[in-house]
């Protein structure tokens, strides 16, 4: 591959990395492409074995991502309920509100969630910044499994 190929290999992983922390592209899907496209423009043994090792890490953080911080929620009191209309305000709030209005959204859904299910203001905000220290939790384990894989496509860069 050439090396301009190479760089918009890796504009795409930088947008990806970009879109897990700015939750408005799919990041792990843009780095897990790139990669691919990489190694298949590419060839060879060791670009295939750099993609297969970023494939772990990134189905590996993908399910450590579902189960811990929904784990640590769920310890913390936050209802299923609150999540899903958490995520339901939050995607209504994304085009509602550009930029912001996905978190706007997210909360505004939970804490109206927790608010109703326990009648009460502070036990409703005090799940609600439960449920966004789950989410981003989330999204740093997200992020660390995509930064391990593009650290991985940058040593088979090096090595090939």
């Amino acid at each position: 591959m050439s090396v301009w190929g190479e760089v918009v290999i890796g504009l795409l992983i930088l947008v990806g990395l970009l879109g897990i922390i700015v939750p408005i592209l799919p990041g792990v899907i843009l780095v897990f492409g790139a990669i691919l496209a990489w190694a298949i423009m590419t060839g060879g043994a060791t670009a295939w074995t750099v993609f297969a090792i970023s494939t772990v890490f990134l189905v590996l953080s993908g399910i450590v991502k579902y189960t811990w911080p929904g784990r640590k929620m769920k310890d913390a009191g936050v209802s299923n309920r609150a999540l899903f209309l958490g995520a339901v305000l939050g995607v209504v709030g994304f085009f509602v509100i550009p930029v912001v209005g996905l978190f706007v959204g997210f909360v505004l859904g939970v804490y109206l969630s927790e608010l109703q299910r326990l009648g009460q203001n502070q036990p409703a905000w005090h799940t609600t910044k439960h449920a966004l220290k789950g989410v981003g939790l989330s999204m740093l384990i997200e992020l660390l499994g995509a930064l391990l894989a593009t650290a991985t496509w940058i040593l088979g860069i090096t090595l090939t």
